[in-house]
């Protein structure tokens, strides 16, 4: 069942009339903390500041739709929703399905463990005979499918719950984005640890439907994150979220 958000608003940029105003519908997990979250019933986090500044810079009204996150790539296809934030990585596979914007953040796989743990598993070498969690259709899966020692570790698909069974011991570790681990240690109760330094640079992007309509639409927002990176926008909503900017590689 698809929620529909009512966290939405009409930005008008400059030269954009209301009539030529456009309803986007923007597909979020909302369960992807610091990105897309809900806390006391409103939708929030970085993708969310970041999709309101875009829209107020190509004048369209937002309409934010929540699904689980295996849900949003055959959501998009079928045309339920325009694009997806939710730090999509983009990936040969992706890129010959759907039409990218720019990257607008940088980031990388990492590994997390059971506090204590990161002395026994420091690197992804140190995985082989373990049991790795990663969410059901994210790319996670796929990188470490990609490893020399693939063959020996042992992946499980989560749709929930990854942080949680790995502090419980039901699995080894899990990976996930550094970013979201780092911040998902810091803010949570759970006994967790990063284990190593990332293994693979990602850079997340917002994917569209490979057509003219669609390609139409990348560029409008392409322009507009173009104009945020230049006028200081989206790093201030990294540093909001963040501490620090991440929508820059190093």
């Amino acid at each position: 069942m698809i929620k529909h958000a009512t966290l939405t608003a009409i930005a008008l940029a400059t030269g954009v009339s209301a009539a030529q105003a456009e309803t986007l519908n923007v597909g979020m997990s909302g369960g992807y903390f610091p990105f897309t979250f809900v806390k006391l019933d409103e939708l929030q986090g970085f993708e969310v500041d970041f999709i309101n500044a875009v829209a107020k810079e190509t004048g369209d009204e937002v309409n934010f739709v929540t699904m689980s996150f295996s849900g949003l790539i055959g959501a998009l296809e079928s045309g339920r929703i325009d694009t997806i934030a939710n730090q999509i990585t983009i990936t040969p596979e992706r890129e010959a399905k759907f039409a990218f914007s720019q990257p607008y953040v940088f980031d990388g796989a990492q590994v997390v463990v059971k506090e204590g743990n990161e002395d026994t598993i420091g690197s992804v070498e140190d995985l082989s005979g373990k049991t790795v969690a990663v969410n059901l259709g994210s790319n996670f899966e796929e990188l470490l499918n990609e490893l020399p020692n693939a063959s020996e570790i042992d992946i499980r698909t989560y749709e929930s719950n990854i942080a949680q069974d790995t502090a419980l011991g039901r699995v080894d570790a899990f990976v996930m984005d550094r970013v979201s681990s780092a911040q998902l240690i810091a803010e949570s109760p759970l006994p967790l640890a990063l284990a190593g330094k990332p293994f693979s640079e990602i850079r997340n992007a917002l994917p569209f439907r490979n057509d003219d309509e669609g390609q139409a639409l990348r560029d409008r927002f392409d322009t507009a994150i173009t104009k945020l990176k230049e006028d200081g926008t989206l790093t201030e909503i990294s540093e909001k979220w963040f501490g620090s900017d991440i929508t820059t590689a190093e």
